[in-house]
């Protein structure tokens, strides 16, 4: 009887357990890509927004299937995406998506990277935790797939073509809400603008103190998200001195939270302190997950502020939060399946 040659395939079992393929580094990938608009001078999470002809409309990137805002470092990637294409709107899908509303991708159009953490253990670690009678321990590694904006895709919905009316009428009365809905404590006062962990409070100088009114808003959102950092909101590390390397990635979150509140809102965020970008470099250039970590965290942040709005002042979704990581994975698989 004639052998049957053996399959060259490994069983399907044997390959859930190998370690996930990451051909590229996409952490060290998406640092490069921040570091390089930093060396340029351009901040990615403050865009020029309304300076630019066709320029998108301020405001966070959603998807056009869902309406779910993209968060963490999905939303750096497509605003920076975006504003290099000059597409005039933050609605975003998969080419699946796009056939599912009756429309279709244009031939010959290139999808923006977007990525979603997904987590592995290894065969290695559960029989280590299963000899000490431990839980295993996974390794959170990034996934990558590609959507594309509206303004690439022909048949879709008329409304997904056209961005939002700006809403400056909304901004002063929806940013008091803030500052009174999150319970944090605000002096107005004085001439800087800071957050005391010591007792809790944020202290800013009044609105007329400033040249812009509206830097007022983008100040206040910045101190207000170093303040969700205190141990009975977010509980994040603020025990680094100024110069330090902990310092830095702190205001790398609040920085990034804050242009994630003010464009929530349709404030149009800016840097608070431009003479921060050389720490920040130094941070990114010395750890690849830095960048997504802080933008993670700003994610959170962000959506700790925006959850203190009255639902009738809440906008439709926010920054982003640990429950999107199941759709994540589902909008990327299903992608991915395309793809392939």
């Amino acid at each position: 009887m004639a052998r049957r040659p053996s399959s060259s395939r490994k069983p399907a079992a044997r390959r859930t357990e190998a370690a996930p393929e990451q051909r590229p580094d996409l952490y060290q990938r998406i640092t490069d890509t921040i570091i390089a608009q930093l060396e340029q001078g351009r901040v990615p999470w403050v865009q020029p927004w309304g300076d630019l002809p066709g320029a998108a409309a301020v405001g966070m990137p959603r998807n056009a299937a869902t309406s779910r805002a993209y968060s963490g470092v999905n939303v750096l990637l497509l605003w920076a995406g975006g504003i290099e294409a000059g597409y005039p709107t933050q609605r975003w899908l998969t080419f699946r998506q796009a056939l599912g509303l009756g429309g279709s991708v244009r031939r010959g159009e290139k999808g923006t990277p977007v990525v979603y953490t997904n987590r592995f253990t290894p065969e290695q670690e559960r029989a280590r935790a299963s000899q000490a009678g431990e839980e295993a321990r996974s390794i959170p590694f990034l996934k990558q797939y590609a959507v594309f904006n509206a303004a690439q895709c022909d048949g879709l919905p008329e409304d997904l073509y056209v961005p939002p009316p700006p809403r400056e009428d909304l901004i002063e009365p929806r940013f008091r809400a803030l500052m009174e809905g999150t319970g944090l404590t605000i002096h107005l006062g004085g001439q800087r603008a800071f957050y005391r962990p010591a007792d809790d409070a944020i202290v800013l100088p009044p609105p007329q103190s400033f040249f812009e009114p509206i830097n007022f808003h983008r100040t206040a959102a910045h101190e207000m998200s170093h303040a969700t950092a205190a141990a009975p909101r977010l509980a994040r590390d603020l025990t680094g001195r100024y110069g330090s390397e902990g310092y830095a990635r702190e205001e790398l979150v609040a920085e990034i939270s804050a242009a994630y509140v003010c464009a929530s809102l349709g404030i149009v965020p800016t840097v608070r302190h431009a003479d921060y970008i050389a720490s920040w470099l130094e941070v990114l250039r010395s750890d690849p997950r830095a960048i997504v970590q802080a933008a993670g965290l700003a994610s959170r942040s962000a959506d700790w502020l925006l959850g203190h709005l009255p639902p009738e002042l809440a906008p439709d979704g926010g920054a982003g939060t640990e429950a999107d990581a199941a759709v994540d994975q589902a909008e990327a698989s299903a992608a991915l399946q395309v793809a392939a």
